[in-house]
C-alpha cells in the first residue's frame, strides 16, 4: 500500500468491511483544498485567511434552529480520501511511531473528524453556513454540527495554556 512510512503498521483487515452502524451525510464542506494539497490541521487553515462553507443538505435545514452566527460550533465529518487501516503512524512532527487513538491524523479506523469552528453566517433559506476556517478537503462529507459550549466540552480544571 503506498504512504505507508517505516515504522508504520497496518490492521489486518479492512475495517469498512466491518461496518456494524450506517450513517447518513447531512451535507458537504466546501474548501479550497483538494488532495495533495491544504493544510495539514485547523491552525494552518485559519492562518491561510480563507473560509469555508457547509452546503447543508436540505431535508436538515430545520436543525439550525437555535443555532447563532458568531458561536463555536463541534463540526464531526467523514474524512473520506483517508485510509483506514494504519494502527500504529510515523508522523513527521514526532519523535517515533505514535498508534492512531494518540493522533488527530484523518487515518483511521473510522475516519471520523472534528473541529471546532466559528459559525460566522447562516442562510436558514438555502441551509448554506459561512464558517472561519476548516482542514478538509472540498466536499468532504459532513457528519454532524454540535455546539461547542465551554462549561460542557472543557474538562474541569483543565486549561492547559496557563
Amino acid at each position: 500500500m503506498s504512504g505507508i512510512r517505516d515504522g508504520e503498521v497496518t490492521l489486518p483487515f479492512d475495517p469498512g468491511n466491518r461496518a456494524e452502524a450506517g450513517v447518513a451525510f447531512i451535507g458537504r464542506i466546501r474548501t479550497p483544498w483538494f488532495k495533495g494539497h491544504g493544510p495539514k490541521n485547523l491552525i494552518q487553515a485559519r492562518e491561510t485567511g480563507q473560509g469555508a462553507t457547509i452546503e447543508l443538505a436540505p431535508a436538515y435545514i430545520p436543525c439550525l434552529e437555535g443555532l447563532e452566527e458568531g458561536t463555536p460550533v463541534v463540526l464531526l465529518y467523514w474524512m473520506d480520501k483517508a485510509a483506514r487501516n494504519i494502527a500504529v503512524q510515523r508522523p513527521r512532527h514526532a519523535d517515533g511511531p505514535r498508534g492512531t487513538f494518540s493522533l488527530r491524523s484523518p487515518a483511521r479506523p473510522n475516519p471520523i473528524a472534528m473541529a471546532v469552528v466559528i459559525l460566522q453566517g447562516i442562510d436558514r433559506n438555502t441551509g448554506l453556513l459561512t464558517i472561519d476556517a476548516i482542514d478538509c478537503y472540498d466536499n468532504t462529507p459532513l457528519l454532524d454540527i454540535k455546539p461547542w459550549k465551554a462549561s460542557i466540552d472543557v474538562p474541569p480544571g483543565w486549561c492547559p495554556d496557563e
